[in-house]
């Protein structure tokens, strides 16, 4: 079985990001392989402990994904401050004999952006709207690359590294069986040490935020990589509360047109033509011109304008998210005028420092939180969404009572349709069939024969 077929028959996604799946983004040939292991968002130590702890797996299915794309330069970026998961790499490196190369990276937000990390690696700049192919270059998370390694050992998608931090008993990285209960996973770090709580799954600065009432529908997806357990009234959650409305309100009373949000914006500053404080000024004289609208469908969401730039504690990005949905609804989408873009000359000056921004998010308290690490969670049972990734759902392909196996293909994607396969990630028995997962209920190994 060739590497691509291994990779679709594993079920491997993006794990960093929106879940594309794999085995179509390698199904090309670049110059650069570039292994992401920056994990820009604030608090987030899972990509880290894989580095630490599984840096030879890394490198050895670095080497093989090189050869397979032909890249002439394979890298691992990470962060300059990153000295235990540096050495352990470049000792894997050596042992390994290995053409692997590492990128040290300043330490900013969001430096592992997918278009900022090429332009920082290769020093082109992808398209606006485009993707990294564009430039002779292909991306993969760190967690993603691991997936790959265990997929040539013939092991599917079974579980996630997670980091579960905040207000929390135990701060930790977990191994999670996919379709644990997000609950189950706090209370296995201790619990909550709120009554009145919330969460971010992902990072705070683009994660999603889950009220606790939700929680109980919530499990853990192929891209899942950190649970932040906050107060619900939290800074971050009390900005999620503002309506579009008044936010326009907001921006027509209190804008001060000081351009910050397009001086720090990371899509402008890469040589995209997008200008926050020309959105802002559209709303806040109550234009909504439609060709100048446009420039919110490049809008990466990243948040640097409102959570850093805007001096007025404004929303650039939530005004930009708001738009890009109404223009996509009729199916407007970006044209590139232009072949050629060049960064900003003062880039490197406008760069977010990670700790600073982390200081205006007011998660202070938890930057020196030390994590117990790789405890590995056996939840009672597991719910496994059909679709964990950009594409199609999986088709179920057990019944009702049938028992299974930790690794057994229980859905599987029809010939032709892009997604990805879905294995049962603990031994037991199909309890229910839903229209978007399988539910799983644990039974002890005497039982399953």
């Amino acid at each position: 079985m060739s590497l691509i077929d291994k990779i679709h028959e594993a079920g491997v996604v993006g794990a960093g990001g929106a879940g594309f799946p794999t085995d179509k983004k390698l199904n090309c040939k670049v110059e650069y392989f570039i292994i992401n292991g920056l994990e820009c968002e604030p608090l987030l130590q899972s990509d880290k402990y894989i580095m630490r702890n599984k840096s030879d797996e890394i490198v050895k299915a670095a080497q093989e994904i090189g050869k397979l794309v032909e890249a002439s330069n394979i890298v691992i970026s990470l962060k300059k401050e990153y000295e235990k998961e540096i050495e352990a790499l470049k000792k894997s490196i050596d042992k390994l004999n290995s053409n692997v190369t590492l990128y040290l990276s300043d330490v900013f937000y969001p430096a592992g952006d997918e278009q900022t990390l090429v332009y920082e690696v290769t020093g082109r700049t992808i398209p606006p709207a485009g993707i990294p192919l564009n430039v002779g270059a292909v991306v993969s998370n760190v967690s993603t690359v691991f997936n790959i390694y265990e997929a040539v050992e013939d092991k599917p998608v079974m579980y996630k590294y997670v980091t579960v931090i905040g207000e929390v008993g135990t701060p930790s990285i977990i191994k999670v069986p996919i379709g644990t209960p997000v609950l189950e996973c706090i209370e296995n770090c201790g619990g909550a040490k709120l009554e009145d709580y919330a969460v971010i799954m992902g990072g705070p600065m683009m994660g999603k935020r889950v009220l606790k009432k939700d929680l109980e529908s919530r499990f853990i997806t192929k891209t899942d990589g950190a649970i932040i357990v906050l107060s619900s009234e939290h800074y971050l959650f009390n900005r999620e509360k503002i309506t579009i409305e008044h936010m326009k309100k907001q921006a027509k009373s209190a804008c001060i047109q000081c351009h910050y949000c397009t001086d720090m914006c990371p899509r402008n500053l890469i040589g995209h033509p997008m200008h926050p404080h020309k959105i802002m000024r559209n709303v806040a004289f109550g234009i909504e011109d439609e060709e100048a609208l446009k420039e919110t469908l490049i809008c990466c969401e990243c948040g640097v304008c409102e959570m850093y730039a805007c001096p007025m504690g404004l929303s650039p990005k939530r005004i930009n998210v708001y738009f890009k949905n109404e223009l996509r609804k009729k199916g407007i989408k970006w044209v590139n005028d232009k072949k050629r873009f060049e960064a900003s000359l003062v880039r490197d000056y406008r760069k977010v420092p990670t700790k600073r921004l982390i200081r205006r998010l007011h998660l202070n308290d938890y930057i020196g939180q030390v994590l117990k690490e790789g405890e590995e969670i056996t939840p009672s049972k597991v719910e496994i969404p059909l679709k964990q990734n950009i594409g199609a759902p999986a088709e179920v392909i057990v019944s009702l009572g049938d028992k299974v196996f930790k690794g057994q293909k229980i859905g599987e994607i029809k010939e032709g349709n892009m997604g990805a396969n879905i294995h049962a990630s603990i031994d037991g028995v199909v309890s229910d069939i839903k229209d978007d997962r399988i539910v799983i209920k644990l039974m002890k190994p005497e039982v399953i024969v």
